[in-house]
């Protein structure tokens, strides 16, 4: 046994002498990862690598309800050379840049509706659209009618950040055109209406009902034979099964009363008798786990993915309690949306490809 132990002793010395000389040089050995890190991500581009075709990503499926894991509602299309923001919640701008997707290449950003939570991030998706991509024109901005009033806030907050930023990175970096944010509102005179139309994308709006939030609308994306919904905030809609129907993918947000009541009882039980009136008014306007699967079979949807959530799901133990019996209303999968996921539809095809970005 005496050779055992000394073998033993041995391999502690090394392991003594190791954790010394890592310590020495704890400083180099931290600048070496560093810098082989930062060299790794500078080349990462999850836009140019995707194939063609359709592809979402999801940059946020949080609530303003604090949750260190989820960005405010964020959403991002990919059809093609194009790529489009749909809301920005705050840490959505900081989401995308973790998931290797460059806001700098952003054709523009579309707003569901105007909600606080919708459009907190606003400001740092335009400044790293600006400063990203040396962009020499300003974010656009699609929205229905009130886009404007928006859009002037955040260039008249911004404005004289601007001017520092021309100052100190000078104009070849940070084109003084590029600055900013211009909005470009569209009418919503009936149920559905086309955006816009480029290089085989089609961008259709469509009303839902968030009321007393007017407007809100979703949209649907259209490129190469696939396509997908995005709900925007709502109640069950008759109006987003209609126009989403046959869609491969529904990106659908997602409220559990039982367990928002839950919160709302703790808040009352506490004092909090303001906290508690607001867990009490949400319920009422967004859609449960069970409708939106029920929306999806009727709409006939290859796959229902659920974000926007509510209440906050800081554990996957947690999924089935908010889901309740949804899975049962769907015959297609359900996926309980999480930050860096990415959904991919193939052009020429009928699959649904999922990968994690972070």
């Amino acid at each position: 046994m005496a050779w055992f132990k000394r073998i033993g002793l041995a391999a502690l010395a090394l392991v003594l002498i190791g954790a010394a000389a890592a310590y020495a040089f704890q400083a180099r050995l931290g600048t070496w990862l560093f810098e082989r890190g930062t060299a790794q991500r500078m080349v990462v581009d999850n836009v140019a690598k995707r194939n063609d075709g359709l592809h979402v990503g999801l940059c946020g499926t949080g609530s303003p309800m604090p949750n260190l894991d989820r960005a405010g509602p964020c959403n991002v299309v990919i059809a093609g050379k194009q790529m489009y923001v749909v809301d920005i919640g705050e840490g959505g701008g900081e989401t995308l840049n973790v998931m290797g997707i460059s806001p700098g290449k952003a054709d523009g950003l579309l707003l569901t509706h105007f909600h606080s939570d919708h459009i907190d991030g606003f400001g740092p998706l335009m400044l790293y659209h600006w400063t990203r991509g040396s962009s020499i024109a300003p974010l656009p901005v699609y929205g229905p009618k009130g886009v404007e009033a928006v859009v002037a806030g955040f260039n008249a907050a911004y404005a004289t950040d601007n001017t520092y930023r021309i100052a100190h990175h000078r104009p070849q970096v940070v084109p003084p055109s590029g600055a900013g944010a211009i909005a470009r509102p569209f009418d919503m005179a009936g149920s559905a209406t086309i955006v816009l139309q480029r290089d085989g994308l089609k961008i259709t709006a469509f009303t839902v009902n968030h009321d007393p939030i007017k407007p809100s609308v979703g949209y649907r994306f259209d490129y190469k034979g696939r396509s997908l919904c995005i709900s925007g905030d709502t109640k069950k809609s008759p109006n987003l099964e209609a126009v989403c129907k046959g869609v491969d993918i529904l990106v659908h947000e997602a409220l559990n009363p039982a367990l928002v009541q839950k919160m709302e009882a703790a808040a009352a039980a506490n004092g909090q008798a303001g906290a508690a009136k607001i867990m009490h008014d949400i319920q009422d306007y967004h859609t449960t786990p069970q409708e939106a699967a029920e929306s999806a079979q009727t709409a006939g949807v290859g796959m229902l993915v659920l974000s926007h959530l509510v209440p906050p799901l800081p554990s996957r133990w947690l999924y089935a309690a908010f889901l309740g019996d949804a899975k049962s209303r769907f015959s297609g999968p359900i996926v309980v949306g999480e930050d860096g996921m990415m959904f991919s539809l193939p052009a020429g095809s009928k699959t649904i490809d999922r990968t994690r970005l972070m």
